[in-house]
């Protein structure tokens, strides 16, 4: 423990959920900061939060805040970001990290230049499920990897207006599904060297479906399926020369899988035993870092952040999908 004081920037949903975890963690919560002094005030009273701002401006000026958790929609990270980096504070910045590689490769740059920590906020790396599963494909117990599949498929609303739908809100499966199997891909077999991708777009223009296969280093393939319109299975596999491992419903959460051999012999399983959702673990490994006086994370580090971004870039270009501004 470092003793960081966080702020949270903006009161939806996921900050809640973060809020939450950082509580049962026992971390220390002293400011959040939304754009309605009211919300602001609202969601410090529910966590015991000491501070409540009505801006992201006065937020990020409080002398009593160490890191910043960008909790806004993706299209407003990088200036979010910027402006905390500016005041001085670390930032964890929810997933997806930023909208493409170039908004991503400014916050990295901003960050360097301050000496402070930049992390995205992609919880599932850092869940002991996920730690496990490294150790195991560290340890050689797969053999030679030859292919990883993963999905992220829910039924989520059709409504033109709805977030995951609006492209002016970087709405579409890819960048709030995609991203977790793309990024679970990556950190089993590096970045792909080859790119390939198919959707459905849907009448809003944003991406309903999108399925990708990545060709790796040493030939290895990579599947990823999301969908924002129809709820799957949401499970995951790595498939070794010698073993395999299944990674049980739902895959990104904290949740069990199992290692078998080719020949079906079951040599491990693991179940998850967590208390809250899981995202206290990303935010101890920030604490650990800045303890350390790292500016990156020795588990999704900043170059590897923006690279998987310039990823997506090239799967949202086979796609057609553009948002605006970007033109």
């Amino acid at each position: 423990m470092t003793g960081l004081h966080w702020g949270i920037l903006a009161t939806g949903g996921i900050a809640h959920a973060f809020t939450s975890d950082l509580r049962t963690a026992g971390l220390d919560v002293t400011a959040v900061g939304s754009r309605s002094l009211d919300s602001a005030r609202e969601f410090a009273a529910a966590y015991d939060i000491a501070h409540a701002h009505g801006s992201y401006d006065d937020l990020v000026a409080d002398p009593d805040v160490d890191i910043v958790y960008i909790a806004t929609p993706h299209p407003s990270h990088v200036e979010n970001a910027l402006l905390a980096l500016d005041h001085g504070k670390h930032v964890l910045v929810e997933k997806p990290f930023t909208l493409n590689e170039a908004e991503a490769a400014a916050i990295r740059e901003k960050a360097a230049e301050k000496g402070l920590l930049a992390m995205e906020a992609m919880w599932t790396r850092y869940l002991p499920h996920m730690v496990r599963i490294r150790e195991i494909i560290a340890a050689g117990t797969l053999g030679e990897i030859r292919v990883v599949a993963a999905d992220h498929t829910q039924k989520i609303s059709t409504d033109p207006a709805h977030r995951l739908n609006d492209l002016a809100l970087g709405g579409g499966a890819l960048l709030d599904l995609g991203i977790y199997p793309i990024s679970f891909a990556v950190d089993v077999l590096g970045l792909p060297e080859q790119v390939s991708a198919l959707a459905r777009i849907s009448d809003a223009g944003s991406d309903a479906e999108v399925a990708t296969m990545f060709v790796h280093e040493g030939g290895a393939l990579s599947t990823t399926v999301s969908s924002s319109r129809a709820a799957g299975a949401d499970t995951a596999q790595v498939v070794g020369t010698e073993a395999r491992i299944e990674i049980d419903r739902v895959w990104y959460t904290p949740t069990s899988f199992r290692v078998i051999t080719s020949d079906g012999t079951v040599t491990e399983e693991f179940t998850s035993e967590i208390e809250g959702r899981g995202m206290q673990f990303q935010a101890l490994a920030a604490e650990r870092l800045v303890a350390d006086g790292a500016i990156s994370s020795d588990v999704l580090g900043i170059d590897e952040t923006v690279a998987i971004m310039g990823v997506l870039d090239e799967v949202r270009r086979q796609i057609g999908v553009v948002y605006p501004g970007e033109r």
